[in-house]
């Protein structure tokens, strides 16, 4: 036998050897999901799929619909129990939604807060608050929030000021 021969043989026999351990050992070298929360976005900030939120029908306590709808995770909502996340902007609406409308960088169609509200929840990259990263909130929440819910979101958030109580839910 040529050392070319050898060589091929020799490469055959790794590649084969190679094959197998692959076909054998390849769902233990996938990454595991753990049960240590979310995956996690390139940035840094937890991955929320359709599937982790549960349809919301409106018909949910206002506190309770705002858990459902995962919006305590990333926001600051006065008011809320438990909504103490700092990805997305406090929502204080009624005091910083007239502010977006009259920014400059403001390029959406609403002409009220109430509609703004809708239109950050529905088209959420419309306007993205300065100093807070485009994409984290999920585009799909029209599907996942019926009209009622939506209603029920907007009708709390644009009584939310800055500096006042809370309105009662």
């Amino acid at each position: 036998m040529t050392e070319r021969s050898w060589t091929i043989l020799i490469t055959l026999a790794v590649l084969f050897v190679a094959s197998l351990s692959i076909f054998h050992l390849g769902p233990t070298l996938l990454p595991q999901k753990t049960a240590s929360g979310p995956a996690l976005m390139a940035s840094g900030i937890p991955q929320v799929t359709p599937a982790m939120v549960p349809l919301v029908t409106g018909e949910e306590p206002t506190d309770e619909l705002f858990r459902k709808g995962g919006c305590i995770v990333c926001h600051v909502i006065p008011g809320i129990k438990g909504a103490e996340g700092r990805v997305g902007p406090k929502l204080e609406l009624g005091t910083t939604g007239p502010q977006r409308l009259a920014d400059p960088n403001y390029k959406g169609e609403a002409r009220t807060v109430r509609e703004y509200i809708v239109e950050s929840i529905l088209n959420p990259g419309v306007y993205v608050v300065p100093g807070f990263p485009d994409r984290a909130m999920p585009r799909w929440y029209g599907q996942k929030l019926s009209a009622a819910a939506v209603e029920k979101v907007v009708s709390y958030l644009e009584q939310v000021t800055a500096g006042s109580s809370p309105p009662a839910h």
